[in-house]
């Protein structure tokens, strides 16, 4: 059991307690109580002029099914062989021993979602789990999370450049419709073989997991939205670059976003009007957001230095937290569990050795689970 003294707690759903105590046991958040007397049979961690923040959640990576430093042989997040595979499981390609695990714990990220790649149509299932461990099955906080799609660029290059369809955004959006009213008439069939592409897609049309759908492009996203409705199935809009301009069109949705990965060059032509205005305004439009660093396309251990970009540009540092702890977990359908320093949630949290947006602060000391990983 552990008690955490004298700590100033950000608790992630826009509180700050100075001088309080932060009790553990059984890898959960016991309670939280201002100062006072601490019972014999509790570890004492002395956090005295330092800052404790939830564990950070990163909802849009592809940590450990993109391999850092491997090339080919790691590459294990994009099934090209087809531009529609909702079939597969991304639990199926993560490496838990990648070394961007222990990136993500040395930068207090300690809960992240890892997807398909946008190289096809439909991707795949995701699933979200905690950074520490070394068997992925013991990991998992929720899985399957979502299922992943993709709009714009991606598809058609990888699928169009090769004579095959989509060669078009018209095309992708085909894809998607046709293959959502085969899952329908499935769903609706009286007898029928298993289709496991058919399981999985069942599984958004019932409203069990979410359509996660990679979309960069005010245009993209609006495809999205109009697809939502039709099917009237849960969305998420993921990277939202273009999201500033339609801002309040997208709050009329109910749907919740992830922005970034903001910190990236504007590699390709649906990436031209990035800005670091774009998660404000959605905030400011009352749309629910998160930030992402889309590992590896951004490093992991970046995800701070980017809301600290945000806040550059008039994001507030609570508002900044709740995209990364709160807002982040309740993107993910993970909120009875992280996000928050609350009782009975698990025991993710970060020592900070100073403010931790601030570049000269670091993550001195990170739980998962009520136990130190870094």
């Amino acid at each position: 059991m552990l008690a955490i003294s004298n700590a100033k707690i950000f608790n992630g759903i826009g509180e700050v307690l100075d001088d309080h105590v932060i009790y553990v046991k059984d890898g959960k958040f016991q309670a939280i109580e201002p100062a006072g007397n601490i019972p014999e049979n509790y570890q004492i961690i002395d956090a005295s002029g330092k800052i404790v923040t939830p564990g950070l959640i990163d909802v849009h990576t592809h940590l450990g099914i993109s391999e850092e430093g491997v090339g080919k042989e790691g590459a294990d997040f994009n099934e090209t062989s087809s531009a529609i595979t909702p079939q597969i499981r991304a639990i199926d390609g993560i490496n838990p021993m990648e070394p961007g695990f222990e990136d993500a714990r040395r930068a207090g990220v300690t809960t992240v979602q890892v997807m398909p790649g946008s190289a096809n149509v439909i991707g795949g299932e995701m699933l979200v789990l905690k950074t520490a461990g070394h068997i992925v099955d013991e990991m998992i906080l929720r899985s399957p999370s979502g299922m992943k799609a993709a709009t714009g660029e991606n598809p058609k290059k990888y699928h169009g450049d090769r004579g095959r369809m989509p060669v078009t955004r018209m095309g992708v959006a085909a894809l998607i419709r046709e293959k959502l009213i085969e899952a329908q008439n499935y769903i609706d069939g009286e007898k029928k073989e298993r289709k496991l592409d058919m399981e999985n897609l069942a599984k958004v049309l019932n409203k069990e997991i979410p359509l996660r759908v990679h979309a960069h492009r005010a245009d993209d996203i609006l495809t999205v939205l109009r697809i939502k409705r039709e099917f009237d199935i849960n969305v998420t809009i993921e990277h939202c670059t273009e999201g500033h301009h339609i801002a309040d069109y997208i709050s009329q949705h109910d749907v919740r976003v992830s922005v970034g990965p903001t910190l990236s060059t504007r590699s390709k032509v649906e990436l031209k009007d990035k800005n670091w205005t774009t998660i404000k305004t959605l905030i400011d439009a009352g749309v629910p957001c998160s930030l992402t660093t889309d590992h590896p396309v951004v490093g992991i251990e970046y995800l701070v230095t980017s809301a600290i970009h945000a806040i550059n540009h008039g994001v507030t540092e609570q508002q900044a937290l709740t995209a990364l702890t709160s807002n982040a977990a309740k993107h993910l359908g993970v909120e009875e569990r992280v996000g928050s320093i609350e009782p009975s949630k698990d025991a993710d949290f970060v020592i900070w050795s100073g403010n931790p947006f601030e570049l000269s602060s670091r993550a001195e000391s990170v739980y998962i689970n009520g136990a130190m990983v870094n």
